[in-house]
C-alpha cells in the first residue's frame, strides 16, 4: 500500500513539474497522472488506496478552504458581499437550466433526467479555482478590487445550490413528493447557519488558543480535527434532509474569525497550511483524475456532449455577467471572472456516477440504465474539457486582465 502511495506520488509530482515547465497549470499535470493509474488506463491504484485518496480529497478540500478563510477579513468581506451572494447561484442555476433544455431535446431526455444532468453539470469546482485563486491574491493581482476573493467566495456556496437541486430532480426521479416551500427557505437558512457556525467554532478557537499556550504545529492539528468533524456532519444525509448547512463556507468562516480576533496567530497559520497544501494538492487532484473514467465516454456522445457543455457554459458566463452588474469591476475584470466560473471537477466526480447507482439499486424505477449511463459520461467528459480549459484560462489570463498591487 505504502509503495503504491510513492509510485503515484512521485508520478504526479514528474507530471507537475512537466506541464509547469510547459507553462501550463500544474495541477493538470496531477490529473493527467491520477488518469493514469486510475482505471482508465494502467488500472495501478490498490483498492485500499483509493478508499484513502476519497478520504484524503476530503481533507485537502478542507485545507485550501481554511487557507482562504484565513485571507479574508472584514473589509474584504464588505467589499465583495452582494456580488459573491449574486454568484453564488444565478450562473449556476442559468445553466443548469440551459443543460436540463438541451439534454430534453437533444439527448431525448424527460425533464426530470435533463434536471438531474443539468445540476451535476452546474456545480463550479472550488478544488480548481479556491488555489488557483488564492495564488493570483498572493501575488497581487485583482487585489484592489479584492476579484480573487468575490471568486472564491462565490465558488464554495454554488455548490450547495447545484447539489440541492440535484436532490430534488433525484427525489423527482424517484417518485416522491417534493416541499418546494420547505427547498425556498431551507437553502438560504443552511447558508446562512453554515456561516454563523463556523464563525461560532471560530470564536471557540480563538479561545481555546489564548487560553493554551500550545505549539502552532498542533494548533493546525486542532483546527483541521474541528473542520473535519463539521464538514463531515454537514454532510449527513438526515441533516440535510432537514436543511443542507454549507459546511463548505463555513469553514471559510471559522478562518475569517481568526484572522478578525487572533490576526498574529491567522498569519502564522496560514504559512503552516500553505506547507501541509503541498501535499494535500497533489492528493487532491490525483484522486479527481481517478475518478475520471474515459471509457464511459461513448465517441457518439462526445460531439452533441460538448455543444450541451459548451451552451452550458456560455450561458453560465451570462449569469456571471449579470451577477456583476452596478458592481466597480470593469470589462476585463468581469471576463477574468467568468473564466475563473468555467472549471468542473469536484463535484462531477463526486456525484456523477449517483444515478445510475440508484436506477441499477432500483431506486429509481423510471429512468433507464442508458439514461445513468449517459449522466455519468457527461459528467466526466465535463470534467476533462472545462478543469484544462478553466485552470488555463485562469492562469494566462489572470495576470492579463487584473491590475497587480505589490
Amino acid at each position: 500500500m505504502l509503495l503504491n502511495i510513492a509510485l503515484i506520488i512521485t508520478l504526479a509530482l514528474v507530471l507537475y513539474y512537466l506541464f509547469s515547465k510547459a507553462k501550463l497549470p500544474g495541477i493538470l499535470g496531477l490529473i493527467a497522472a491520477g488518469i493514469i493509474v486510475g482505471p482508465s488506463v494502467l488500472n495501478l491504484v490498490d483498492p485500499e488506496v483509493s478508499l484513502l485518496l476519497k478520504e484524503l480529497k476530503t481533507a485537502a478540500l478542507i485545507v485550501i478552504l481554511i487557507r482562504a478563510g484565513l485571507g479574508i477579513n472584514r473589509e474584504t468581506l464588505h467589499k465583495v458581499g452582494r456580488p459573491a451572494i449574486n454568484m453564488s447561484f444565478i450562473p449556476g442555476v442559468i445553466e443548469g437550466s440551459i443543460v436540463m433544455l438541451a439534454a430534453h431535446y437533444l439527448f431525448g431526455f424527460s425533464w426530470v433526467e435533463g434536471g438531474m444532468l443539468g445540476f451535476i453539470i452546474a456545480a463550479v469546482s472550488p478544488a480548481v479555482v479556491v488555489p488557483t485563486m488564492l495564488e493570483l491574491k498572493d501575488k497581487g493581482f485583482g487585489k484592489k478590487k479584492e476579484i480573487p476573493t468575490l471568486v472564491l467566495a462565490g465558488a464554495s456556496v454554488d455548490d450547495v445550490f447545484a447539489i440541492t437541486i440535484f436532490s430534488v430532480f433525484t427525489g423527482l426521479a424517484a417518485g416522491s413528493a417534493v416541499n418546494v416551500g420547505h427547498i425556498l427557505w431551507s437553502v438560504p437558512a443552511g447558508i446562512i447557519l453554515g456561516a454563523l457556525i463556523g464563525m461560532v467554532l471560530g470564536l471557540a478557537l480563538v479561545w481555546f488558543f489564548r487560553k493554551f499556550h500550545i505549539r502552532d504545529t498542533k494548533k493546525v492539528i486542532i483546527f483541521m480535527i474541528v473542520a473535519v468533524i463539521y464538514y463531515e456532519i454537514s454532510e449527513m444525509e438526515s441533516l440535510k434532509a432537514i436543511i443542507p448547512l454549507a459546511g463548505l463556507l463555513g469553514i471559510m468562516g471559522i478562518g475569517f474569525i481568526i484572522l478578525e480576533k487572533y490576526g498574529k496567530l491567522a498569519q502564522r497559520l496560514s504559512a503552516k497550511f500553505n506547507k501541509v497544501w503541498v501535499l494535500s494538492e497533489i492528493l487532491l487532484f490525483v484522486y479527481i483524475g481517478t475518478e475520471v473514467q474515459i471509457n464511459q465516454l461513448d465517441a457518439s456522445l462526445v460531439g452533441t456532449g460538448v455543444l450541451i457543455l459548451l451552451a452550458g457554459l456560455a450561458f453560465r458566463s451570462l449569469g456571471v455577467w449579470i451577477s456583476l452588474l452596478g458592481t466597480s469591476l470593469n470589462n476585463k475584470e468581469k471576463l477574468f471572472c467568468i473564466i475563473a466560473y468555467w472549471p468542473k471537477a469536484t463535484v462531477q466526480a463526486a456525484i456523477g456516477a449517483v444515478p445510475l447507482t440508484l436506477i441499477l439499486a432500483g431506486k429509481l424505477g423510471n429512468v433507464s440504465v442508458e439514461v445513468g449511463q449517459m449522466i455519468l459520461a457527461m459528467a466526466v467528459l465535463s470534467i476533462v474539457t472545462t478543469a484544462p480549459l478553466g485552470a488555463i484560462g485562469i492562469k494566462i489570463f489572470g495576470p492579463k486582465l487584473l491590475s497587480k498591487e505589490e
